[in-house]
């Protein structure tokens, strides 16, 4: 399987650039702390799920406004298929859904890739004024419960 890099710069001022890139592509963006306020935890609580063993698809929200996002990550046996949909809009129209990047790999080498990244946000934190400049909370319980499970499969 390629390897798989999962990059969230620090936050500023209410943006986060995030990128995703294995050994045949790459995809980079930025991101808003809102109307999703709540995307850095919920992403910590589907790949927490699917840590525990739980399968079938599961969908984050994000955007970069006006344009949003839909992060499908289907879990199915022992890997991970994760596909990032783009519309122009917040309207969401499926007819103008545009697959903008996409990544089959092993659970643990996904979820590997998003530990060391949340592991460094969390690291810097403190130094990058991570609540202020994104506006939200870091989402620590939801990481430690996430990296509590990706440190017991190593």
């Amino acid at each position: 399987m390629p390897q798989f890099e999962v990059s969230f710069n620090s936050p500023q001022c209410g943006w986060m650039s995030i990128g995703f890139r294995d050994e045949e592509k790459e995809f980079h963006t930025t991101t808003a702390c809102s109307p999703y306020k709540t995307s850095l935890k919920q992403l910590l609580e589907i790949l927490t799920s699917i840590m525990r063993g739980i399968r079938g698809k599961f969908v984050l929200n994000w955007n970069r406004d006006p344009e949003e996002f839909d992060f499908e990550f289907t879990a199915f046996e022992s890997n991970l298929l994760i596909e990032i949909y783009q519309y122009p809009t917040p309207k969401k129209d499926l007819s103008q859904r545009k697959l903008v990047y996409s990544y089959l790999g092993d659970i643990e080498q996904v979820c590997n890739a998003f530990y060391r990244t949340f592991r460094q946000l969390y690291e810097d934190r403190e130094i990058d004024e991570f609540e202020s400049n994104w506006h939200h909370p870091f989402p620590l319980e939801e990481f430690k419960e996430f990296c509590k499970l990706v440190e017991a499969k190593r």
